[in-house]
């Protein structure tokens, strides 16, 4: 896959602050493509690191993991307080499903389309809630109908 220019640029433009690290580096790099997948989409772990990793030369499906595991705590820093979690939550007040998140982590599922097994009930929930396209049976995310792309946005593709 080959990611353009000006999506790479958007992923890696750091947060206003002091220097990042190069873990919280690659963690916003990771956030800001998160928050930018649209509602009722999805996006999997290995191509969020594939498209971040284009850049920044590191980092794999787990480490997007780990990134979303500490999304609400370790690098809650790292997320603008713009309201944007790339689209509305599944509550219609525009919050994405739990603890007052601003990372739409349900929209990032492995490469089966299936949401952590940990959350599921609730990721699902709100895959549902937004009209995202699921598998038969409901437990995992169509992906051939439902992954997004960043290029998806870039006004060249749409013409």
């Amino acid at each position: 896959m080959s990611v353009s220019a000006s999506t790479i640029a958007c992923v890696t433009q750091p947060p206003p602050g002091p220097p990042l690290t190069d873990v919280e580096e690659y963690a916003a790099a990771v956030l800001d493509v998160v928050r930018r997948i649209p509602s009722g989409r999805a996006m999997t772990y290995g191509l969020i690191a594939e498209i971040v990793g284009e850049e920044l030369g590191r980092g794999g499906p787990r480490q997007v993991g780990s990134v979303l595991a500490g999304s609400g705590s370790r690098y809650a820093h790292l997320v603008p307080d713009d309201g944007g979690a790339g689209g509305e939550g599944t509550d219609g007040t525009g919050a994405p499903p739990s603890d007052g998140d601003r990372v739409p982590w349900w929209r990032v599922v492995n490469a089966a389309g299936s949401p952590p097994q940990h959350h599921l009930t609730e990721a699902l929930d709100a895959l549902r809630a937004e009209g995202c396209p699921l598998t038969k049976d409901g437990r995992r995310v169509h992906l051939r109908r439902a992954v997004w792309f960043p290029e998806d946005d870039e006004p060249s593709h749409h013409a």
